[in-house]
């Protein structure tokens, strides 16, 4: 056997490792949101729930493991060359794709990658082999692919798309009309029957979708159950109803119990449908070794990959402890979980889209169907509809991002329409059903008000565009860098793997310090809401900022000076992580707010204003560095020595303001605050003497004077301005904030 193929199977080995971390945080959002988003209990709990429905799913997995064998291409017609060839460069675009997802939190399908993924890597092989057999030819191509299959998950993602949206609306609104957000009263007399229909669809889910091929339910029990489903429904919802209502009456919580059910059964179904999407292509891979092993030839054909696999508990079981300790301790499964709930939170926060045209567009239309329906339905029938969808205060809803029977709801709908399209044997995707279900539950609970509308419908259309996007990058990173390896040989399978080895690296780092920047933000935020100091956690925050402009303007001026494109890029990051963070805190000002005593209203007043000035500050900052760096990245001619030296000028006298403002701030001292404005004037007379100058520059032919380069040399003296006339009005708040906090 070449040591290339052995290189193979252990690169295969790893990355199967790899691709479970990447997948399993791409697909907690499946089975944690509901639970997550109620805060029906403690977060360990909730995953302590998951993972035990992972590991039970994992070792009754029921054998689809034969999806990445045989399902989207013919193993007979590839040697087992090209086979080692086909499953590595799957697997090195399938990692590299859901990590980008998982990056930017978006939940995307893991099915859908391997199978497109394997698309894509099939017809890479086959492309390569029908190239060297002069006995066919590109019209043979159908006899090495399997496109029937890909056609069917695509139309099962068009179907289970439309109908878990419309299923999660329409169950939201009846719920909401039987119990109201105000449901604890009616919940204690009908409480039982509702959550006994939500458990039903549960456990029919866990017997049919989850254990079904499992050995642990007896086969004659399921031949009569789908013999006589409509029975077994009722038999199953009345011995649910009649448990829950007899814990009812014991004080217990049978929401709690329908929640946590609903995750383990969604958790299982994860584990034993979609361990495939992980290990199934290593899998192959290790199976495919050893058939060569056997037969002591690498050309042989892998016609063994068709017979059914013989499942090994000790991988299955390996594979179930790396998905529960990434469950555990990846905080990109946390990021994914986080985007589908601040889509569907009842609270309004800091939303994680901007809006579209598409967006507004939707909106205002909802808004002139919602004016019709207002004339036409009686006044009363409205007001009683309107009494069962009054949201719960903001103290009485506390931080959940909604309540248990959205939950409730959520896991129900998820469960049933999966065990339905299961029965039917139609292809969907775990990650549409559960999302999709969540967003139409999220529209009829009236989460989606004038507030949010827009940000959220294009944060959905966001997802559901990456979602068909993974169908189209999953196929052509798979092509590519299988082309790759086919045509470049053992060098290029080396480099290619390095490379899929430098991006989980560069990834992992990269996330890990957002991850802590964003802590240090919460930990902040914490801090803040927890003090009654905010004289002090406003003043740290100034001073902090202060110097980060400061030190950026700095940089940027000498970055473009010396047309030193890495700086720049460097600048430009840092400028627009400022911004965002001056942005966030002017979104939560009014969080601070409550936090003042209502006798401190005038605190409060200045506070607003230096939260205010930040975020201009910041803005005027960032104008600078944007132009300057695009300026030089795009390889523009660099300022003229006139401009060079006229803005070293103005940012010695920014940078002489900036650090006498942070002096001031520092020592609470604002005695020369005075001086400040008379260097700010002056600085001002500054730039329009070199403004004036640069138009004579301009108007005086015998220069020969870029236009660009002008151009961005006006832009900078302007935001300069506008920049230093913030930060003077910034200090003079700060002051007065101070004073009024020390009253």
């Amino acid at each position: 056997m070449s040591p290339i193929f052995t290189f193979i199977l252990i690169t295969l080995i790893v990355l199967a490792i790899f691709d479970i971390i990447v997948g399993v945080a791409n697909d907690a959002v499946n089975f944690l949101n509901a639970a997550m988003g109620s805060k029906i209990t403690t977060r360990r709990v909730i995953l302590t729930v998951a993972a035990v429905g992972i590991m039970v799913g994992v070792m009754t997995s029921s054998g689809m493991m034969e999806v990445a064998r045989s399902g989207v291409f013919y193993p007979a017609q590839f040697t087992f060359s090209e086979i080692m060839v086909l499953f590595l460069g799957m697997i090195i675009g399938d990692i590299i794709l859901l990590d980008i997802f998982n990056s930017l939190g978006l939940p995307t399908s893991t099915t859908v990658s391997m199978v497109f993924g394997l698309l894509g890597a099939a017809v890479a092989v086959s492309l390569h082999h029908i190239y060297f057999d002069p006995s066919v030819t590109m019209a043979n191509l159908s006899e090495y692919i399997n496109t029937g299959k890909a056609l069917a998950i695509i139309s099962g993602i068009l179907i289970s798309v439309a109908v878990a949206f419309v299923a999660g609306m329409v169950l939201m609104y009846l719920s909401r009309l039987i119990f109201s957000f105000r449901y604890h009263k009616i919940f204690s007399r009908f409480g039982a029957f509702w959550c006994g229909i939500s458990l039903t669809g549960i456990v029919y889910f866990i017997l049919f979708k989850g254990l079904k091929s499992s050995g642990l339910v007896p086969d004659g029990l399921i031949e009569f159950i789908n013999g006589n489903t409509a029975l077994a429904l009722l038999v199953i919802w009345l011995g649910c109803s009649l448990v829950l209502f007899l814990l009812q009456r014991a004080k217990v919580n049978i929401l709690k119990i329908t929640i946590l059910a609903g995750t383990f059964s969604l958790a299982l179904a994860f584990a034993g449908n979609d361990l495939v999407n992980f290990i199934g292509v290593s899998y192959a891979g290790y199976d495919s070794y050893r058939l060569a092993l056997d037969a002591g030839s690498e050309q042989i054909m892998m016609s063994g990959l068709s017979e059914p696999v013989k499942a090994n508990h000790w991988i299955l079981g390996a594979a179930g402890m790396i998905m529960i300790l990434t469950l555990f301790f990846n905080k990109k499964a946390m990021k994914v979980t986080e985007t589908e709930l601040s889509l569907s939170s009842q609270n309004e926060g800091d939303e994680h889209f901007a809006s579209s045209k598409l967006s507004r567009g939707l909106v205002r239309m909802a808004m002139i169907i919602n004016n019709s329906y207002n004339k036409v339905v009686p006044l009363k029938v409205r007001t009683a509809i309107n009494k069962r969808f009054t949201p719960l205060t903001a103290d009485e809803r506390g931080d959940a991002s909604y309540d248990l029977i959205r939950a409730t709801v959520n896991l129900t709908a998820a469960s049933i329409l999966i065990s339905l399209a299961t029965s039917l044997k139609l292809p969907l995707s775990t990650t549409y059903v559960v999302f999709m279900v969540a967003m139409g539950s999220s529209l009829a609970d009236r989460a989606w008000g004038r507030e949010t509308a827009v940000y959220r419908i294009t944060g959905v259309f966001t997802v559901i565009s990456g979602w068909f996007l993974t169908a189209l990058c999953g196929f052509l990173m798979s092509l590519l860098i299988t082309s790759i390896m086919a045509w470049g040989g053992n060098v290029a399978i080396v480099i290619m793997v390095i490379v899929c080895l430098a991006v989980i690296v560069y990834s992992t780092r990269s996330h890990r310090r957002r991850a802590e920047r964003e802590e240090m933000e919460r930990l902040k935020l914490a801090k803040h809401s927890k003090t009654d100091d905010l004289l002090v956690d406003c003043t740290d925050e100034v001073i902090e900022t202060m110097e980060r402009v400061n030190r950026i303007y700095n940089r940027t001026m000498v970055g473009l000076f010396k047309e030193n494109r890495k700086v720049l890029r460097e600048m430009l990051t840092e400028s627009k992580e400022l911004l965002e963070e001056a942005r966030r805190r002017k979104y939560g000002v009014i969080t601070t707010l409550r936090q003042f005593e209502s006798h401190n209203i005038e605190a409060g007043h200045f506070y607003v204003q230096v939260v205010d000035y930040i975020s201009e500050v910041t803005k005027a900052l960032y104008h600078v560095v944007r132009p300057a760096a695009e300026h030089i990245e795009n390889h523009h001619a660099g300022l003229l020595q006139e401009q060079v030296a006229d803005l070293m000028s103005i940012n010695n006298s920014v940078e002489e303001i900036f650090g006498q403002i942070n002096q001031m701030i520092r020592n609470k001292d604002y005695a020369s605050i005075d001086e400040i404005l008379d260097k700010r004037d002056r600085l001002f007379e500054e730039i329009a003497f070199v403004t004036k100058n640069q138009l004579q520059r301009i108007n005086d032919t015998s220069i020969e004077t870029p236009t660009r380069a002008s151009l961005l040399y006006l832009d900078i003296l302007n935001e300069t301005k506008s920049m230093v006339l913030q930060a003077r009005n910034l200090v003079k708040s700060q002051r007065y904030f101070i004073e009024n906090q020390i009253q």
